[in-house]
């Protein structure tokens, strides 16, 4: 079923977008204010043939460590894509970008100049803000943008004219496991520290719906200034309220955070109790260079399936300095669906690609990558695309119906291992769990097969468990084959 493009949507973009974000984007007045949408004078993308696909990742700002792992990934699945013959006939063509973060004008203008160079898609933000803060002009000039990274719940109802798509899960699940996990793990209270963004406030709130639901209470939220110099008030604050567990919500600025959390004491090995990190700050990267063991214990959630060996083995073909992968399966999948999309509009323009987006993902024979599913396509069949990052099946917002979502521990060394992963429709339902052991080794583990529209909720199995509706006192954890 293709994509519903509702007219309402389109004749109230500035009036609805503005009125979205000043309504959901609280104290944080940053938030509030998206940049002004293209004026009516404003060519709209029509294509030309060729399939241009530019990026907006970051090279720079907080969430630079993300970069590395999208830009690699992307580069992969151009590669894939042109040697299996390109998109109508012709090689794609790429245009990187920085997106800084919110507090520059790098994504602006970077955005301008990729829609200057005729961009027909563009694969960004990473940053939910920044997302935000140019999806009204890139839209308005009919251009596909595609996130691999932003989850913010903002994002979902946003009036985006059907051109704004992510492979990304909304907060709202990863929200759930990092709630859920907590439980698991025996925790009664949780404190809570989140940057102030949409990223931040959106996941913070998540994590603190699932808590209470399971019967733990939140003694401590609270939500700081990513750009303060230093973190000791605001850790002082976690360490007065005495949580049994801590979930740090943030990007680069988490590190300064940690560093005040060692000062006081707050580590897992030093205090006993449990601290989580998010995507955001979930790195290898970032704290090798950490004293022995400081790490230790510490768990974490990234977004999408493990990464298949061989997937990591092309990904350091562009890039042999990578150690974190987060969001690279997102990334490669963006791509790809972006291209078969063309593929099946036999467009590149951007409105007619998002068009079939929803088709070429759901639904139809299975295959798991561009060239067997291009090949489907050219037989005039109906295809479903399984992607690195895990099932990708899309609601009518845009947004992946249904996620996986990694739980990662820290250990000795201060790098992250996995120990799980989680997956189940996003908004809610009966939840599947697996040993990190127990995942293929292949990227190309998909194979075309005939199949029906799948249930937007898989059935409940022994292995199942509803991670979305604890009951207190009750049992609602994810089963899990490892050790956590």
């Amino acid at each position: 079923m293709a994509r519903a493009y509702p007219a309402v949507r389109a004749l109230a973009l500035v009036a609805a977008a503005a009125l979205a974000l000043t309504a959901c984007g609280g104290d944080d007045d940053d938030e509030a204010t998206p940049a002004a949408s293209a004026s009516s004078s404003t060519k709209v993308n029509t294509g030309n043939g060729v399939l241009k696909i530019g990026t907006l990742l970051p090279e720079t700002g907080n969430l630079q460590i993300l970069g590395p792992p999208e830009i690699a990934a992307v580069k992969l699945a151009i590669q894939d894509v042109n040697a299996a013959g390109g998109v109508l006939g012709k090689d794609v063509e790429t245009d990187f970008s920085d997106s800084g973060d919110k507090t520059t004008d790098i994504a602006s203008q970077s955005v301008n100049r990729l829609l200057d160079a005729g961009v027909d898609a563009i694969v960004g933000a990473a940053s939910s803000s920044v997302t935000l803060k140019v999806v009204d002009r890139v839209t308005g000039s009919g251009v596909l943008m595609f996130s691999p990274a932003a989850t913010s719940t903002l994002i979902t109802d946003y009036p985006d004219k059907g051109l704004l798509w992510r492979t990304a899960p909304s907060d709202i699940f990863q929200g759930r496991v990092v709630g859920q996990t907590a439980l698991d793990d025996g925790a009664e209270t949780l404190g809570i520290l989140a940057l102030q963004d949409a990223y931040g406030t959106s996941l913070a709130d998540q994590a603190e719906t699932a808590f209470t639901s399971g019967g733990g209470e939140v003694v401590l939220k609270k939500i700081y200034d990513p750009t303060a110099s230093e973190f000791s008030a605001e850790v002082g604050q976690v360490k007065k309220a005495d949580p049994d567990a801590i979930a740090l919500i943030g990007f680069e600025e988490s590190s300064k955070l940690i560093d005040e959390m060692v000062k006081q004491g707050l580590l897992p090995l030093k205090s006993g109790k449990s601290l989580y990190l998010v995507d955001g700050n979930m790195s290898n990267a970032s704290y090798a260079n950490r004293a022995k063991g400081e790490m230790e214990g510490v768990k974490g959630t990234i977004p999408g399936s493990k990464p298949a060996d061989d997937f990591v083995s092309k990904l350091k073909a562009f890039d042999p300095s990578l150690k974190d992968y987060s969001y690279a399966g997102e990334a490669y999948d963006a791509i790809t669906l972006i291209a078969l999309a063309a593929e099946a509009a036999n467009s590149d323009a951007g409105i007619a690609i998002a068009k079939e987006l929803q088709d070429v993902s759901t639904g139809g024979e299975k295959c798991g990558t561009f060239a067997e599913c291009v090949k489907l396509l050219k037989e005039n069949k109906d295809i479903d695309y399984e992607g690195q990052s895990g099932p990708v099946e899309f609601d009518s917002n845009g947004d992946p119906s249904v996620a996986s979502m990694g739980i990662y521990q820290y250990g000795n060394d201060n790098m992250y291992k996995p120990l799980k992963f989680v997956r189940g429709p996003v908004a809610g339902g009966a939840s599947t769990s697996e040993s990190a052991s127990s995942k293929p080794t292949s990227s190309s583990s998909a194979k075309p097969t005939s199949s029906t529209r799948p249930s937007p909720s898989p059935s409940p199995s022994p292995s199942s468990s509803p991670i979305s509706s604890p009951t207190p006192g009750g049992s609602a954890s994810p089963s899990a084959t490892s050790t956590p």
